[in-house]
């Protein structure tokens, strides 16, 4: 069940990033981008959940790390896209950002319920759903973001979310990290 689960939820992280980029690139949105790098991240992270279901607490642990690690890193990339922006300037579609980001909030709803039907959940399952929770947030925050740009005709609200979903992705980073780090010492405490 946890195997099939992740295959359907990688599928569509890959499907939401190739529409992320695409409207990104289209929209000239920053929040959208960053929503695709995110799923992009989010899909590598599901593909190393997927190799570490079948091995060891230890390897499972070792996935989580890299898990957090690259949800950290793309935080990075977000905020060096929105500060590149932010200089060069941009000129964003708040109706396309809207239209992407109900479809990605429709889509992220379904990972999550399908997520939450696992029964005890390991180390990796937990940090697929602090993903596909982050990811919700964000498409509401994109949902804002392409109504203010809309509405006042400037980039601002566009920056502001994607370095927002930036914030969200490098607490989710560290929140894996921590859970992680939890499993390591309660695995520790049950050797001895």
């Amino acid at each position: 069940m946890e195997r099939r689960t992740l295959w359907i939820v990688l599928a569509l992280n890959i499907g939401l990033a190739v529409a992320f980029f695409a409207t990104g690139a289209f929209g000239d949105s920053s929040a959208l981008i960053a929503n695709g790098l995110d799923n992009l991240s989010d899909s590598f992270v599901y593909a190393i959940s997927l190799f570490a279901l079948s091995r060891s607490a230890k390897w499972k642990r070792g996935a989580a790390n890299v898990s957090g690690g690259l949800l950290i890193l793309f935080a990075a990339g977000i905020l060096y896209d929105a500060w590149r922006r932010y200089i060069g300037g941009s000129d964003p579609l708040g109706t396309i950002m809207i239209a992407m980001a109900l479809i990605a909030a429709a889509i992220n709803a379904v990972c999550v319920w399908l997520l939450a039907k696992l029964k005890n959940p390991d180390v990796n399952i937990r940090a697929a759903n602090t993903f596909s929770y982050n990811d919700f947030a964000a498409n509401l925050g994109i949902v804002v973001a392409g109504g203010l740009v809309a509405w006042l005709g400037t980039n601002w609200p566009d920056l502001v979310v994607g370095v927002i979903v930036a914030e969200i992705a490098a607490w989710g980073g560290i929140d894996i990290l921590r859970d992680a780090h939890g499993e390591h010492h309660k695995a520790v405490h049950t050797d001895k």
